[in-house]
């Protein structure tokens, strides 16, 4: 058997949708399961222990009829059994039905998913997840969600602890920042970072109640800026560049908490089942976060990042 799945958008999306995939596998265990996925979060299937391929197609951008048909030529050559589809235009539903998959399943759609074969209503007011695993019950799947999960390559966890040594924190645990942001959400004007002068005021608190507990700052490839605006004032911070998304997941695993903004490297954390303390500014934490002691989520009463006070965030972390 062979079985699609369409995930449009970002990292972050594609490890909210594994407890779906590996619900997928678990119920068709001989099966082989593909994602068209978009180029940016292809990355995220590194350390996915249910997906056999790979597909890249850009569910955002300017495609051409040669796009539409360089899928759907794949689609057709591979003779999928069922596809499952994460996004609600209407070109992909007409794009599946095209490609002859007997089995098509979506969300409903307010009588745009008539290209479906197995439609499935769609409930937004619930983690995101859990709305993902949803469309399982189009196909007769109706058990609960479980916990994001994630599968590190042995070798991205040999890199990170020779990175720990090369931090000096090989033993014991540490605190791992990530105050960074993509440079889509920012070209959209998502409001997801966290000003550095009040990481800055965090930081330092940390470093007087706990002198000893390591802090470790992620440095992405776009995070260049704010890592040098905050290594100026507090030159005492770690920081560790993973290259890939094993790399990042190991390091985070081997933290005793996670701060960081609303972003892909949070859900990471949550898989990781590393205890994570997460700021929101226009997003909404009851839909990206789980329902668990250990992750929480400080929203921002104006909507904006910058108006969460360090006071909060310090007193969720020593306050309980």
């Amino acid at each position: 058997m062979r079985i699609l799945a369409l995930v449009p958008g970002g990292i972050g999306d594609q490890i909210l949708f594994f407890p779906t995939l590996d619900d997928l596998k678990k119920a068709y265990p001989d099966a082989q399961i593909d994602v068209v996925v978009e180029p940016r979060a292809q990355s995220a299937y590194r350390v996915s222990k249910s997906v056999h391929d790979t597909i890249l197609f850009d569910f955002k951008g300017s495609n051409s009829l040669a796009d539409f048909a360089n899928l759907l030529g794949v689609m057709r050559d591979r003779e999928y059994d069922i596809a499952i589809s994460l996004g609600q235009r209407q070109t992909v539903g007409f794009l599946l039905w095209l490609s002859g998959i007997p089995t098509r399943v979506g969300y409903e759609s307010g009588g745009r998913d008539w290209f479906l074969t197995n439609p499935v209503p769609l409930n937004q007011n619930q983690y995101a997840a859990v709305m993902y695993h949803d469309l399982l019950k189009g196909l007769g799947i109706d058990t609960p969600c479980p916990e994001l999960a994630v599968s590190v390559p042995a070798k991205d966890l040999q890199w990170a602890d020779i990175e720990r040594k090369r931090l000096g924190i090989q033993n014991g645990g540490y605190v791992i920042i990530h105050g960074g942001s993509s440079q889509l959400a920012r070209l959209k004007g998502i409001d997801k970072i966290y000003p550095v002068e009040s990481w800055r005021t965090i930081v330092r608190d940390f470093q007087k109640k706990q002198p000893d507990l390591p802090m470790v700052l992620v440095k992405g490839p776009e995070d260049d800026d704010f890592v040098a605006d905050l290594l100026r004032s507090t030159p005492k911070l770690k920081v560790t560049s993973p290259s890939n998304i094993g790399e990042l997941v190991a390091m985070i695993a081997g933290a005793s908490l996670m701060l960081c903004t609303d972003s892909a490297p949070m859900h990471l954390a949550i898989a990781a089942q590393t205890y994570t303390l997460a700021l929101f500014g226009p997003t909404d934490p009851a839909k990206l976060l789980p329902q668990s002691e250990r992750a929480i989520g400080i929203k921002s009463s104006t909507g904006e990042m910058a108006d969460i006070s360090p006071q909060t965030i310090l007193q969720k972390v020593w306050g309980g």
